[in-house]
C-alpha cells in the first residue's frame, strides 16, 4: 500500500507525525486525510505543513484522487473547526468575562474593543485566520463565544480551508519525493509569525506595566501635595481662631 510505495521512492516517513498520518491514510485512505486534520485543528502541535503536503505525495502516487484528498481533509478542517466553535460557545461570553476580569494588566474594556473589532471583522477574521499557523485553530474559539452565525461560520471557515489545503496538497503533489521542503519553508513561516505574537504580547505587557507604574506615582503625587498643603491650612485655621480670641477678649 502507501508504505510500499514510499519504500519504493526511498522517502518512507518511519516514525514521528509523517509516520502516524501515512498509517491513518493508508488504513483510512481519503478519509483518513480528513480525520490527521480535523486532529490538527484540534491539536495545534500537529502541523498541517506535514499532514498535508504528505496527502499531496499519496497522490502523486496513485493512492487517492486529488479531488478526495482536498474533499476530505477540507472536510477534516471545518469538522474540527466547529468542535472548535462549540467550546467557544460553551463556554459563554459571561465567563470570558469573568475570567478577564481577574487577570493581571488585562483590562475589560480591552475585551470590548475585541468584541467590537469582531462583530465588524469576524467573518475576515475566520476566513484569513485559517491560513495563519496557531491562529488558524484558535479563531474559532472566539466565533463560538461571540456566537457567530452559523452559516457564516461555515462558509468562510470552509473556504479558508480549501484555500489553504489545496496549496499543500498541490505542492506536495508537485514536489514528489521533495515533499518535506514545503514543512521547512511553512516551519519559517510558522516561526516568523509565532515570533510576532510573541513581540506584540510582550510590548502589550510593558505598555501596561508602565502606564500602571505612571498611574500610581501620579496618585502619590498628588497624595504628597494634599499633605503639603493640609498643615498650612490647619496652621492657618489655627491662626485665624487664634486671632478671633483676641479680638473678643
Amino acid at each position: 500500500m502507501i508504505e510500499m510505495a514510499y519504500a519504493a521512492s526511498g522517502s518512507e516517513p518511519t516514525g514521528g507525525i509523517a509516520g502516524w498520518a501515512t498509517d491513518l491514510m493508508d488504513t483510512l485512505g481519503a478519509p483518513g486525510a480528513g480525520l490527521a486534520i480535523a486532529l490538527e485543528n484540534l491539536f495545534p502541535p500537529l502541523p498541517s505543513e506535514v499532514i498535508l503536503p504528505l496527502a499531496g505525495f499519496t497522490v502523486a502516487q496513485g493512492r487517492m484522487s486529488l479531488a478526495a484528498a482536498l474533499i476530505w481533509t477540507t472536510a477534516g478542517s471545518v469538522v474540527g473547526a466547529l468542535v472548535l466553535y462549540g467550546i467557544g460557545a460553551l463556554i459563554g461570553r459571561d465567563r470570558i468575562r469573568a475570567l478577564v476580569a481577574r487577570l493581571p494588566l488585562v483590562k475589560l474594556s480591552d475585551l470590548d474593543r475585541t468584541e467590537a473589532w469582531f462583530a465588524r471583522h469576524g467573518a475576515k477574521a475566520v476566513f484569513f485566520g485559517r491560513m495563519i499557523p496557531i491562529f488558524r485553530s484558535l479563531v474559532s474559539v472566539p466565533a463560538g463565544v461571540e456566537r457567530m452565525r452559523m452559516t457564516t461560520f461555515l462558509i468562510y471557515t470552509g473556504l479558508g480551508s480549501l484555500l489553504w489545503n489545496t496549496t499543500f496538497v498541490l505542492a506536495g503533489y508537485g514536489l514528489g519525493d521533495n515533499w518535506r521542503t514545503v514543512e521547512e519553508y511553512v516551519g519559517v513561516y510558522s516561526k516568523g509569525v509565532l515570533a510576532l505574537a510573541v513581540l506584540a504580547a510582550a510590548v502589550f505587557v510593558v505598555v501596561r506595566i508602565v502606564k500602571a507604574g505612571r498611574g500610581t506615582g501620579e496618585r502619590r503625587g498628588t497624595g504628597e501635595q494634599w499633605a503639603d498643603h493640609e498643615p498650612r491650612a490647619t496652621g492657618h485655621r489655627a491662626d485665624t481662631r487664634e486671632f478671633e480670641r483676641d479680638r473678643i477678649f
